[in-house]
């Protein structure tokens, strides 16, 4: 015969309850368990239907509670005496720390972090050697904390803090760490400074003072920022001791560029990490283009697309392989009022030469004079520089911003890579996106 369960409910209370607890001791849900904790007196009565009838279900009610504060709904389940629903079980803290507690040789330029995944941090320190205590940052949530200075090299840093659960539990944020002691520390220098305008073909140049082993990490500590979007590539060049980034045509006039080499605590490899972080923002100016051709014997400077110079130009002489002028983009790397010029191999030594550009370390410049006029337009003579008359080279020189492209044809010679530092443009784009470290 089965049973219909009566609840009956006397309101003592005046707040908000659910009658979703068990009687202390016990797994099933009874009326001393109700009443003593709601004052709610639930009574049970056994009727007896005919043979043949459908045995009674097991008790499902919803009772609702008129309090003084409000109206608490109230429900239980019964079935052979099962107990309610519980509420879900509050979590721990979940406390992650990073570098984990004993690590050694960790790379100092990374950021320490302490983080938990249900809870709060109430509080985190981390003190180096001395005690001192390292800079960091909590989140808004207070769900995690970041070191904002760099580690040190070769140092054991300690943590300090608590952090507490969604189930109120305290957890203690505790351990220490070991950052790695270099075999030797290695600085990169930029090529570009701060605040400066440079043309639209200038490369950025990272130069070491010995080879990179492991270029691939280095590469990675590397950005290069453009406004508006640039697109270009990473070169490792001259031996793996100097890695360039140029676009892949020339820059846009007024770019804005921002380079980051975040070289600190970055392994070189064979146990060489990097001393200091560099950077640089700096600017594309107008586009100015040097456009010389050999067999003409001219110079043309084109300027946001508009020719404002013709100069007559003696190149350097084809018949000699050592003193031919190169065709190919090059870039203009410096800019000199007098220079000095020495080449032993065609017995002439300290010759000064006013407004001398350079094009090329290979021995190429842009510059006056005026004992050659009477060749310049007509015939190529020089050793391989492009000769103008004094007045002509003034007026270039005062134009010039590094980075700006000369762009030569007409000679028996292409440049190459080996003609010095700036050789970005004499690869095509596919050449040279394959000589990133993390393209091969």
């Amino acid at each position: 015969m089965g049973r219909i369960r009566e609840v009956r409910t006397r309101i003592c209370d005046t707040g908000h309850h659910s009658i979703g607890q068990r009687a202390e001791g016990s797994g099933r849900l009874d009326s001393r368990g109700i009443q003593g904790r709601l004052g709610i007196r639930v009574t049970f009565r056994k009727f007896t239907r005919r043979r043949g009838a459908v045995a009674a279900f097991g008790l499902v009610a919803a009772l609702t509670l008129g309090a003084c504060s409000g109206e608490p709904t109230v429900s239980a389940s019964g079935g052979d005496g099962g107990g309610p629903t519980t509420e879900a079980t509050a979590k721990p803290v979940g406390l992650k720390i990073s570098p984990v507690a004993g690590a050694k040789d960790v790379a100092p330029g990374e950021p320490a972090k302490v983080s938990v995944a249900n809870g709060t941090l109430a509080s985190v320190t981390l003190t180096n050697p001395d005690g001192k205590q390292v800079q960091g940052q909590p989140s808004a949530d207070k769900k995690s904390w970041n070191t904002t200075e760099d580690l040190g090299y070769g140092k054991t840093y300690t943590w300090s803090g608590q952090a507490t659960g969604e189930d109120g539990k305290p957890t203690p944020v505790s351990g220490s760490f070991t950052t790695v002691e270099p075999r030797r520390q290695m600085a990169g220098s930029l090529n570009v400074g701060d605040e400066q305008t440079y043309g639209i073909a200038m490369p950025i140049a990272l130069t070491f003072p010995s080879p990179v082993k492991d270029k691939a990490s280095v590469e990675k500590a590397l950005s290069v920022e453009t406004e508006p979007k640039t697109e270009g590539s990473w070169a490792w060049l001259e031996g793996d001791t100097s890695v360039h980034w140029r676009p892949k045509a020339y820059f846009e006039p007024g770019t804005k560029v921002t380079v980051n080499a975040k070289l600190y605590g970055v392994s070189m490899g064979d146990g060489v990490y990097g001393r200091q972080d560099v950077s640089s923002k700096f600017t594309i100016g107008r586009s100015q283009i040097v456009q010389g051709n050999t067999k003409d014997h001219t110079m043309q400077v084109i300027r946001d697309g508009r020719k404002v110079m013709d100069f007559p130009v003696s190149y350097g002489l084809d018949a000699d392989p050592g003193r031919v002028t190169h065709s190919g983009v090059h870039v203009v790397m410096s800019k000199h009022a007098t220079y000095s010029m020495s080449n032993p191999r065609y017995n002439y030594t300290d010759v000064n030469v006013p407004w001398a550009v350079r094009i090329s370390n290979n021995g190429e410049f842009i510059h006056g004079l005026a004992a050659s006029i009477w060749a310049q337009g007509k015939k190529n003579i020089s050793h391989g520089c492009l000769n103008l008359s004094p007045k002509n080279a003034k007026t270039y020189y005062d134009s010039v911003l590094p980075g700006d492209p000369v762009e030569i044809t007409g000679s028996t010679q292409q440049l190459s890579a080996k003609d010095g530092n700036y050789s970005d443009w004499t690869y095509d784009w596919t050449a040279w996106t394959k000589l990133s470290a993390l393209n091969s």
